[in-house]
């Protein structure tokens, strides 16, 4: 899974009119991916929500992030005593309807925070150490065309400092087992067939293949499967009711899921084609595989925040950051979690996610209680470098939510 920059159309990310009141809550890129004959085409401007009173800011960049980003675009937002939605565009290119805060979607990237969790709750057992390398738990498996275990450590791997090349799975993949599916040892194998792009902890670089690496780090340490330690040390303690770490094969989305389109602008047009299920999830494993809802990872990421899931020294070496280069200058990463400084001050913490199955999102949170969720339903082949970013949607969004 490719981490798109926030600063293009997409997203590691809409549909309707305006919001309306019920009791608490207000409801209202890759050149290789060749457009289908079939394909939906929608104008630039989509139909958009009326602003909200209460959001009319958020509303409006939402709007016109939607217009470069998908055929939808929506937010989820709140604090501890209610929550509120806004959205832009439609969820289905085929039948008008808005994106609601539990349709399913593959959440691509920000599955690298659930897997840093469990990492760190192994450190927090005793069973794993940072700043150990990884060659004391995975021998050999690091090792060749310029890669050292021995110099490379699991925090480097956490934060994307192992040096470790970028690679995409989909256009780069190994050969699949027979089901069609991917084993992890596979993909580590076929990734670390680039060589490196620098020399350990000395330069920040976004790489799929760190977050495979520790998906066979949580078996090997666990015994069980990394869905399955994801399961059961997160998604079912918190009750993340929509969350699935989905099985090998298993390519499809619970109802209402959300779909995924791939596409491009021709003139005043973008050219749509339905991708939802055409992506393998254990191609990208404990880098991109879980689907889940914006309401559940508003619950995911206000649990970690508030420390429910791992010591409060755990929480603040995950939340010890370094410069993102490519990125805008608000955001920054820890271990497995990015840093985002708030226009009204302060900071949100959280992770975006872009899948090639046309799914580009983001979430974040703060210790006072604030949360936002944002995601869209395309995948832009060419973004638009002067497009509405969605870091800065969520930032509006969060920034006009009171603490409560």
């Amino acid at each position: 899974m490719k981490m798109c920059l926030p600063s293009g159309p997409s997203g590691p990310g809409r549909s309707g009119r305006g919001g309306r009141v019920t009791g608490r809550r207000v409801v209202p890129r890759l050149a290789a991916v060749v457009i289908a004959a079939a394909v939906a085409m929608t104008t630039a401007v989509s139909a958009q929500a009326q602003p909200t009173a209460d959001h009319a800011d958020t509303q409006a960049l939402l709007n016109s992030y939607q217009v470069n980003a998908g055929p939808g675009a929506a937010v989820h937002a709140g604090n501890r005593t209610g929550s509120w939605d806004l959205y832009s565009g439609t969820a289905d290119t085929g039948a008008k309807r808005p994106i609601g805060s539990n349709d399913q979607f593959r959440i691509a990237s920000q599955t690298k925070t659930f897997a840093s969790v469990v990492v760190l709750q192994l450190v927090d057992e005793g069973k794993v150490e940072l700043d150990a390398p990884i060659e004391r738990y995975l021998p050999g498996v690091v090792a060749g065309n310029g890669y050292d275990g021995n110099k490379i450590s699991v925090r480097q791997i956490l934060q994307h400092t192992s040096g470790i090349a970028a690679y995409e799975p989909l256009t780069d993949a190994p050969p699949a087992n027979p089901d069609g599916s991917y084993a992890l040892d596979a993909l580590v194998r076929r990734a670390l067939k680039h060589p490196p792009a620098s020399k350990p902890g000395t330069a920040w670089l976004y790489s799929n293949a760190n977050y495979v690496i520790l998906g066979m780090l949580i078996e090997k340490t666990t015994g069980v499967s990394t869905a399955q330690a994801i399961t059961s040390r997160i998604i079912e303690p918190l009750g993340l009711t929509r969350t699935a770490y989905p099985r090998p094969g298993d390519k499809k989305l619970d109802n209402p899921y959300l779909p995924g389109y791939v596409g491009g602008r021709v003139g005043p047009f973008f050219l749509w084609t339905n991708r939802t299920f055409s992506v393998e999830p254990s191609l990208y494993a404990t880098a991109g595989a879980i689907a889940s809802t914006e309401e559940d990872l508003t619950t995911f990421d206000q649990a970690l925040a508030d420390g429910k899931l791992m010591s409060p020294a755990m929480t603040a070496q995950m939340r010890t950051t370094v410069p993102m280069p490519g990125f805008p200058a608000a955001l920054s990463y820890g271990l497995g979690l990015m840093r985002l400084d708030l226009s009204c001050g302060g900071q949100a913490w959280g992770h975006l996610g872009d899948m090639l199955n046309g799914h580009s999102s983001g979430t974040f949170a703060t210790d006072d209680g604030r949360h936002t969720a944002l995601v869209t339903n395309g995948y832009l082949l060419v973004s638009n470098a002067g497009a509405t970013r969605r870091d800065q949607v969520v930032d509006s969004a969060l920034c006009g939510t009171p603490v409560g």
